[in-house]
């Protein structure tokens, strides 16, 4: 896939992003829309997957590099790409991160009843995977009576003509509940969708001090909502600490990684089964379905270096791992770009920061110093010094009853997760952690249950009249 083709569009398509985004209906226009509606996803270009402004030619060459692996579809032995299984849940990281471009999260059409049954798997299809619902990993609450919280991958590798002889049972997910919204059903299993990626790199160039700065900010304003920002503390204090350093920990849903390169490991050995230098063993080990050396994804040490004669002054990331190429794919990947603003949306965005979103959803955040691909050594523009418009704080808060998952990940607890940046929030299509909703409307009213911090908030939303509500609504559906 060329760079050109995934950059977006201009011209024609900018002009219709406009109109589409200025219509609204009649009753509106004059004064006496009835109920707040959540228009969908934002027509027009997708305004994301392309690079950083500003890269270097390296740092382009090992974004192309990325870019390309992150949609290299995946096997499990005799191919160009091997390593899947012996469990796993999708062949391809562009499959679960698509919408609405490569680094996205779940598409319309979901990809993963194809994949159960790829080169011969007799597969079968869990009843919360359907072919207009998100992809969802599922997570497993207890396992033989103690605490588990891991993911229990969709497939096996059984049955595949790549995987003469391996026989294993996929894992039980009954009983069945509501497949759309994934509620209901059997009460040991909860679900992840994907989360989206785009402008990863800004988000893992912002400083510590920053996100403490910004915690420690307005602070009786927070407290009088009832905000107090306790996230994933692995160490004592009050803020994401990874367990290996203290440093502050913000990708995943509970703010559970430290690094893309983690984030990146991580996947690709629990999503794909391709074990790594990050995570080296296989997650199931059964005799006769472990088909490649592990790990399975390594340095490739032979591929020849680039010549000394090549005056290009890029280096060769064929060298690179593939996890390695993923994570410079993300940390290079830019943010997306928001819809021309509108008399609502800007009311809306004023309004967003009244009722006191803001508090949880900061704005941006400005980077720090940063190295940008795997070859360089100087700070790279595209990353360093830069505005990252992410509406995240990066803390994990209590989200209540209502949307409590049962999971604790380090210290973020059952209830808990990391504000989700709404950067490229107009155009996704499942909201929620498990992605229960695809009404925006009723994703912010499901912020408000027992013992959510966000109650007061959301209780303010709810005092605003139809209009004002609407109006927050499209300033979300415009970012």
């Amino acid at each position: 896939m060329t760079l050109e083709r995934m950059m977006p569009l201009r011209g024609a398509h900018i002009f219709c992003l406009i109109l589409s985004l200025a219509f609204i209906p009649s009753d509106y226009a004059a004064g006496q829309i009835k109920s707040v509606t959540d228009p969908g996803v934002r027509g027009g270009p997708a305004g994301a997957g392309g690079p950083l402004p500003g890269l270097t030619a390296d740092e382009t060459a090992f974004f192309l590099d990325g870019q390309a692996r992150f949609a290299e579809v995946e096997v499990v032995q005799n191919g160009a790409n091997t390593g899947v299984g012996p469990r796993f849940n999708s062949n391809q990281c562009f499959s679960c991160h698509s919408q609405p471009s490569m680094g996205g999260t779940s598409p319309a059409k979901n990809p993963l009843p194809e994949v159960a049954v790829l080169d011969g798997a007799k597969n079968s299809v869990a009843w919360f995977i359907i072919p207009n619902g998100p992809i969802r990993e599922a997570r497993f609450k207890k396992s033989n009576g103690n605490a588990d919280g891991e993911v229990h991958d969709l497939f096996v590798i059984t049955g595949r003509a790549d995987a003469p002889g391996c026989n294993i049972t996929q894992f039980d997910f009954l009983p069945a509940g509501n497949p759309l919204t994934g509620q209901g059903g059997n009460p040991n299993i909860i679900f992840r969708i994907p989360t989206p990626v785009f402008g990863a790199g800004l988000i893992e160039a912002i400083p510590d001090s920053a996100i403490l700065a910004n915690m420690q900010a307005n602070a009786s304003a927070k407290a009088r909502l009832g905000i107090h920002g306790h996230a994933n503390a692995h160490l004592s204090g009050n803020v994401n600490l990874s367990a290996n350093d203290g440093t502050i920990t913000r990708f995943g849903w509970k703010a559970q990684n430290k690094s893309l390169l983690m984030f990146a490991g991580e996947a690709y050995n629990v999503e794909m089964g391709i074990s790594n230098q990050l995570f080296p063993q296989e997650r199931d080990e059964t005799p006769g379905c472990v088909f490649t050396s592990t790990p399975n994804d390594t340095l490739n040490f032979t591929t020849a270096p680039v010549t000394s004669g090549n005056s290009s002054g890029i280096s060769n990331p064929a060298v690179i791992s593939d996890i390695e190429a993923f994570a410079n794919f993300m940390r290079m990947l830019a943010p997306p770009t928001p819809a021309p603003p509108t008399e609502s949306s800007e009311k809306g965005r004023d309004l967003f920061g009244k009722v006191g979103c803001v508090h949880c959803h900061t704005p941006s955040f400005t980077t720090g110093t940063m190295i940008a691909s795997g070859s360089s050594t100087s700070p790279s523009v595209a990353l360093s010094h830069q505005t990252a418009n992410l509406y995240s704080d990066l803390l994990v808060h209590h989200m209540g009853e209502g949307l409590a998952d049962g999971i604790t990940q380090g210290g973020a607890g059952p209830d808990e997760f990391r504000t989700a940046p709404l950067w490229g929030v107009g155009q996704r299509i499942f909201f929620l952690h498990d992605g229960r909703t695809s009404n925006l409307v009723d994703a912010i009213r499901a912020h408000k249950s027992r013992d959510s911090e966000a109650n007061k908030v959301i209780e303010h939303f709810n005092k605003l009249n139809v209009q004002e509500q609407q109006e927050i609504i499209d300033f979300l559906r415009s970012l």
